[in-house]
């Protein structure tokens, strides 16, 4: 049975959200938003539209008894929003920021408690499992306490939910959300892409009127820069039957590259600031500043007529009050470093520079080389432009010149609250549009930076239960496996692998494939490695294809390294099987190998061990 509501959650970098439908509201119910009590100061409880994705763990001691209690947990002892943020910020080794960075971070291990990133041996710690799970579980309390889900029946465990993910996030990372929500309850879960959600939440905005704004053959760009992450998605506008439908074609990398790079950025220009005046930071007074910057940063573009925002850091001393570092960031300095630097002027045919990688690296985020966003966007649709060629959308759009421009662009994530990045990149798309005499392309109205993805999500509820537009997607990119050549050895060499399509491009949730062809060689009785690989841009092929060149199109994913046990065989036995390949409802890949005779199964699942 179909529960009551049906609800969104934006699980963010920065902020996470929670929208709902009452299916039961008559025939065209509205999205709402939940208003998520929070602890905003030591004994102090609000609501917010907003529920900031940090986590404070304080010391032994350190807080006052009840100074952190909510009104369904007099005992709390760690703090997650808006004070978690705020105090969190003057004590950097006791705030976990940035978990869901850390959750997409293939070279950690993300279900060790690793977070606070710099915290001591001795303090508190979680893993990035654990501090979304609070997150997660902190909106369910809230739900529950003084929301819908009062009533015992209406508990969002019991809801119907579907979890936001970034539309560029591997299966491992799928994978690791699906076991954090799992932890907080949430049984009846669907994930849904970012940028798609926040197309959905256009729709629902628009309701009839959506497709006045959007004709056939229009290419959308979601171009969404939240916090933590930068996600491009191609939506096409077709048609079938007589009536519009919409596609999503394609997503662009996963891009650690957002918000929290730009605070860090205007923290290192204003640390040059007050070196030149004989002020020196250390470490601890850097995460300072970059959160005092932050707050600069939002307060110049929310208020235009602002010329500049104050930054404070704590000194170093007993008295913290008389040591108190000051700084005004005036507006063309921010503006300055932040759109010269991060949303730079540049051909169509760009690309993001590659830096030297050093030879040892601290093991933190994975942050791209080159903040220039619209570099990164122009590679991009460079990359799209070969797969779509023919489509109608790509003639409307300036195929012929070698880049898939789109022909309307809908804003996504907080960075475009500020008016000039968002007049900045529609200039930048508007000049490779005139380059090839091809139409600017043109805002779609009308978007909720804030809410939109959790909107969205709430508002795809009800398309799953038939009511609404729905977008095309299936899988975001074409998936295989590698597979070992049977080659005489060379010494030195490896065998080539060869890339087998296990689950096609657009692959639909739910749905089941099995691979034609030859049996496979199963290695079992000892640990193995299993490459997967995925591909944005070979849109035609089907399970079963077998690309024997594949470098440059098809990109090396996280492997799996694992051992599978065979009946009564010995170790190091090599088994007949053939491949099926499953895309979960929840949206996640299952790779099957069934044995020639039937009576043996393995199922290959993303190990998430720390050096995998």
């Amino acid at each position: 049975m179909a529960s009551r509501y049906v609800v969104g959650i934006d699980l963010g970098t920065t902020n996470s959200a929670l929208a709902y439908v009452d299916a039961a509201a008559g025939e065209n119910p509205p999205v709402v938003t939940l208003a998520v009590p929070q602890v905003v100061g030591q004994g102090a409880v609000e609501e917010r539209s907003l529920l900031p994705s940090f986590l404070y763990l304080p010391g032994d001691g350190e807080q006052p008894a009840g100074a952190l209690k909510l009104p369904w947990d007099a005992q709390r002892d760690y703090a997650v929003g808006e004070f978690a943020r705020a105090f969190g910020s003057q004590v950097p080794t006791r705030l976990v920021a940035s978990a869901k960075s850390w959750l997409s971070h293939p070279g950690a291990d993300r279900k060790a408690p690793i977070l606070p990133f710099r915290a001591p041996e001795t303090g508190r710690r979680v893993s990035p499992v654990e501090a979304a799970t609070r997150y997660l579980k902190h909106l369910a309390e809230a739900w529950n306490h003084n929301g819908p889900g009062k009533d015992t029946a209406d508990k969002l465990e019991a809801q119907d939910i579907v979890l936001t993910v970034p539309a560029s996030f591997d299966a491992a990372a799928r994978e690791l959300t699906v076991e954090a929500a799992r932890a907080a309850g949430f049984e009846h879960l669907t994930l849904l892409e970012e940028p798609q959600a926040a197309f959905y939440a256009w729709l629902d905005r628009a309701g009839d009127k959506w497709r006045e704004n959007v004709g056939v053959g229009d290419l959308v760009l979601v171009a969404d820069v939240g916090g933590g992450t930068t996600d491009f998605t191609l939506i096409e506008v077709a048609e079938e039957n007589g009536n519009l439908n919409l596609t999503r074609l394609a997503v662009g990398d996963h891009l650690l590259l957002g918000g929290d790079n730009m605070d860090l950025t205007l923290a290192y220009q204003v640390a040059q600031v007050l070196a030149k005046n004989n002020t020196k930071l250390d470490a601890g007074q850097m995460v300072q500043l970059t959160y005092a910057c932050r707050s600069a940063k939002e307060q110049l573009f929310a208020n235009p007529k602002l010329t500049k925002a104050p930054v404070t850091v704590l000194g170093k001393g007993r008295s913290l009050v008389g040591g108190t570092i000051k700084h005004d960031l005036p507006r063309a300095d921010a503006e300055a470093v932040l759109i010269d630097g991060f949303f730079p002027e540049c051909p169509r045919d760009a690309e993001p520079a590659r830096a030297r990688t050093a030879g040892l690296q601290e093991l933190g985020l994975p942050y791209v080389s080159d903040p220039g966003i619209t570099r990164h966007l122009a590679s991009f649709l460079s990359r799209q432009a070969e797969s779509l060629a023919g489509r109608e959308s790509a003639k409307k759009g300036g195929k012929k010149a070698g880049v898939a421009l789109p022909s309307a662009i809908l804003f996504n994530g907080g960075v475009f609250k500020a008016d000039p990045m968002r007049n900045r990149l529609l200039g930048v798309l508007g000049a490779w549009a005139k380059s090839v005499k091809a139409d600017a392309p043109r805002e779609l109205p009308g978007a909720d930076l804030d809410l939109a993805v959790a909107r969205g999500a709430a508002y795809y509820g009800l398309v799953r239960r038939g009511k609404g537009v729905r977008i095309r997607g299936g899988t975001a990119r074409a998936y295989y496996v590698g597979v070992e050549t049977a080659a005489p050895a060379v010494p030195g060499i490896a065998p080539p692998i060869k890339a087998l399509c296990v689950a096609p491009f657009g692959m639909e949730e739910g749905t089941e494939a099995d691979i034609p062809g030859a049996e496979f060689g199963l290695v079992t009785g000892e640990e193995a490695e299993f490459r997967f690989l995925g591909s944005t841009t070979r849109r035609t092929d089907t399970a079963g294809t077998v690309v024997d060149e594949w470098e440059g199109q098809v990109d090396e994913l996280a492997p799996i390294k694992t051992t599978l046990e065979a009946k009564g065989t010995a170790a190091r036995q090599v088994v007949p099987v053939h491949l099926h390949s499953k895309v979960t409802p929840v949206g996640q890949l299952e790779l099957w190998l069934f044995s020639r005779d039937g009576k043996q199964r393995w199922k290959l699942e993303y190990n998430v061990r720390e050096g995998r």
